[in-house]
């Protein structure tokens, strides 16, 4: 069973329903050195965590609960955020003579220290892998990588096309793919707009002639910015009531690779759901990338990435 993996991929399967089901079986969890997951049930007044097994409750102290709770790195809210989703955990200790409330006692801090030393550590720089997204502020998009382990995609890095939130391009529980930009200790920066492909991949899905749907991303004094795709978006002359975050359906008056535009006429505007509507189409989903360069040849404007 694949151990690291963003919390709630395990708790539906085989293995873990089986190693869940009973006393026994968590016993043999512990021996084999096991990640699991249960239901974070309730945090109680001391930020213990409660977790629901099949066969009973178990107790996560509030210092197992997260690598950083014990010495005030990480903060307590990343304890009762967990409550009624899926947590990770290793098993410290079952209690089989039912002298104690709880039935075992739990560390989702021991699984992610396995994750960081076994998987988290092993990664390079450019590595590409998958991740759930947890949370959206202002400032970018934190994604559970392994068992938990928060990362951060700040919102420069989310696409080349510009957004005014990460909700624009993201909703919570999203599986994405992210690029490993730096580890440094317990903080782990991620990419994600190289995964999105270049200029000229995502003009090749569109032709001169053809209307297509966009979404407004800005509205400029001289036009308006409209995204065909998170790594392509096209300028546009003003068009009365334009809003960012609308729909639009478009007219491509020209695909211009050597200054990489894109040419628009507006056809309409209509409002549409915040949520975005598609899922993510990657180009890059698995391997090393080293260089990455979205400009097109001849292009004057440079837009690359290291790793």
């Amino acid at each position: 069973m694949q151990k690291y993996l963003p919390e709630g991929k395990l708790i539906n399967t085989t293995e873990n329903k089986y190693f869940t089901s009973s006393a026994t079986n968590l016993i043999k969890a512990a021996e084999a050195d096991l990640i699991l997951e249960g239901i974070a049930e309730t945090c109680d007044t001391e930020h213990n965590l409660i977790v629901s097994l099949p066969f009973g409750k178990a107790l996560i102290p509030r210092t197992e609960g997260a690598i950083g709770i014990e010495d005030g790195t990480t903060r307590d809210i990343a304890l009762l955020s967990r409550v009624g989703k899926p947590i990770a955990f290793k098993v410290l200790s079952v209690c089989r003579d039912g002298t104690s409330e709880y039935v075992a006692v739990l560390s989702r801090r021991a699984a992610q220290q396995d994750a960081f030393a076994h998987y988290i550590d092993t990664l390079e720089n450019g590595s590409v892998v998958p991740a759930k997204v947890t949370h959206l502020e202002s400032f970018g998009c934190f994604v559970d990588l392994a068992c938990g382990i928060p990362s951060l995609i700040p919102i420069d890095a989310i696409s080349v096309s510009r957004i005014s939130h990460p909700s624009d391009r993201f909703y919570n529980g999203q599986d994405i793919f992210v690029i490993i930009k730096s580890v440094s200790g317990n903080r782990i920066c991620l990419s994600h707009k190289e995964l999105l492909g270049t200029w000229e991949e995502n003009a090749a899905k569109f032709k001169m002639g053809e209307t297509v749907g966009g979404i407004v991303r800005t509205v400029e004094k001289y036009g308006i910015f409209i995204e065909l795709t998170p790594n392509l978006a096209g300028l546009a002359e003003l068009y009365p009531g334009a809003k960012v975050g609308q729909s639009a359906s478009v007219y491509i008056k020209a695909l211009i690779p050597d200054k990489m535009k894109v040419k628009l006429s507006v056809v309409d505007l209509f409002d549409s759901p915040k949520r975005p509507s598609k899922e993510i189409e990657y180009f890059i989903t698995e391997g090393k990338v080293n260089y990455w360069k979205y400009s097109t040849p001849r292009s004057e404007k440079l837009i690359e990435s290291y790793f």
